[in-house]
């Protein structure tokens, strides 16, 4: 149990996890504004080319139960906007890592065999009688 608790501590002490919780804290925040977004502007102008004043409030009545397809498509279109914008941000981010990422030397040529270092003895030596 003791080597468990101080493999956490090491899991928790490292940077990852601090900038992990400030990104699940900012994408909450984020949410509301994307969920604000779709809800106030998006609907709203949706809603217009449908007829209806509310695109949420769109919905069917099939045998008593209603389906409220409207509520459906606004979610779907949360998400998508949510994705849209996280693709976006990874994008960016990996890209800027890339840019910053220094490019591997190239590794040194290996050293000539002895095979290869008498071939070359011999080559200078007939340039030299020639």
């Amino acid at each position: 149990m003791k080597k468990f608790m101080d493999e956490f501590k090491q899991f928790i002490a490292r940077g990852n996890v601090i900038d992990m919780a400030v990104g699940v804290i900012v994408g909450g925040a984020f949410s509301s504004i994307t969920t604000s977004l779709i809800n106030d502007i998006i609907m709203p102008l949706l809603g217009i080319f449908t007829g209806s004043i509310s695109f949420a409030s769109q919905s069917v009545t099939i045998h008593g139960a209603v389906i409220a397809y409207g509520n459906f498509l606004q979610a779907v279109l949360n998400f998508l906007v949510m994705a849209f914008v996280v693709f976006c941000l990874v994008k960016a981010l990996n890209n800027l890592h890339r840019k910053n990422a220094k490019p591997e030397p190239s590794p040194a040529p290996p050293e000539p065999s002895n095979e290869e270092k008498l071939l070359m003895e011999i080559r200078d030596l007939l340039k030299e009688n020639a």
